[in-house]
């Protein structure tokens, strides 16, 4: 059986019940203490760059096993890989015998230098004598060098011919690693009577294997007058070691200009065999 109430006693039911008290009313709730109060700050360290660096030691451990004179030369051979140093070497690039139509002939070319990474001082000679003729050319060359990057010297000096008459040169030139690993030379001369000549060489080595190097090789000469020369070949060496290695090979000489026209060869073709060394 329904009965019907007011609205509002419907509604008593559905009133929120009181809030509930707050447990911590009335309560001071404590600051927590700073645990750095009455301490000291200490100031910032200084940069490292104003402080004094520590100082080089005196004691190393590898003189407890080894000698004086084994960390002596341990250390002049840390100088000289770092640079600052000097150094030496002689290099003999050409020594051969030349087989050909008409006279053979034996050449040699080859240079030596000494000093550092700042400047060197370098001797260069060479020369070719012709079985029956004696000595065809010979020439030295006393240079400074001066290194204008990473793989290049300037270098300047003078130029004595021995052979076939004495004549002094004022000389300029380079020498250096170009890119691709090929070697190039080349130098300007003024001789003692104004005659202005200059020369140019290229090479390059390819290696076959570890020890069996083929090296194609271009050099040319523009002397006084007009006269030139240029020489073409390929060395097949073999390094028995690094420092010495025997080589066969094949060049072609042609001469142009003046010499020509008066009735001499224009050009020739040899087999050589020879030595590579360097010390």
């Amino acid at each position: 059986m329904l009965v019907d109430l007011p609205p509002a006693v419907q509604h008593e039911h559905h009133q929120a019940a009181p809030a509930a008290a707050d447990p911590h009313a009335g309560h001071a709730v404590p600051t927590p203490a700073d645990p750095h109060a009455g301490h000291h700050m200490p100031a910032p360290a200084a940069p490292a760059s104003e402080t004094k660096p520590p100082p080089i030691p005196t004691d190393h451990a590898a003189e407890r096993f080894y000698s004086p004179a084994a960390m002596a030369a341990a250390r002049a051979q840390l100088v000289k890989e770092h640079g600052g140093g000097t150094a030496w070497t002689v290099r003999a690039d050409v020594l051969e015998y030349r087989s050909r139509k008409g006279a053979d002939a034996q050449a040699f070319e080859g240079e030596a230098w000494w000093g550092g990474d700042a400047s060197r001082w370098v001797v260069k000679a060479r020369g070719e004598r012709v079985d029956g003729e004696g000595w065809e050319h010979g020439e030295a060359e006393l240079l400074k060098a001066w290194p204008v990057g990473p793989y290049f010297d300037l270098q300047a000096g003078v130029r004595y011919d021995l052979a076939p008459k004495g004549r002094s040169y004022a000389t300029i030139g380079f020498e250096g690693l170009a890119p691709y690993w090929f070697e190039v030379q080349g130098a300007a001369y003024l001789s003692d009577q104004g005659d202005v000549s200059a020369r140019a060489e290229a090479s390059y080595d390819l290696r076959l294997t570890q020890k069996l190097i083929l090296q194609p090789r271009l050099e040319g000469d523009l002397a006084e007058a007009g006269a030139a020369r240029l020489e073409g070949g390929v060395r097949l060496r073999y390094e028995i070691t690094k420092e010495f290695a025997p080589y066969v090979g094949l060049i072609r000489e042609r001469a142009f200009g003046p010499a020509v026209i008066a009735g001499e060869r224009a050009g020739s073709t040899a087999v050589v065999i020879g030595v590579r060394a360097w010390r």
